[in-house]
């Protein structure tokens, strides 16, 4: 059986398209909500996808402890 290859400019989109709805579901999280509510107006200044990227890096590094 060959394998499938995926157009690279569908796969783009497709990615672009689960990422914004994977950051939307995020920053709707009762848990993105507490830790921005912790950091006060630190990180106010930053776009959503910031947010949420330093939101996902800071629970890794937590979970890596």
């Amino acid at each position: 059986m060959a394998p499938i290859q995926a157009n690279s400019e569908h796969q783009s989109f497709g990615d672009t398209e689960i990422w914004n709805s994977l950051k939307c579901a995020i920053a709707a999280s009762s848990g993105f909500q507490s830790w921005l509510l912790e950091r006060g107006t630190q990180f106010q200044h930053l776009s959503l996808e910031e947010q949420v990227q330093r939101y996902l890096r800071e629970t890794l590094e937590t979970l890596a402890y």
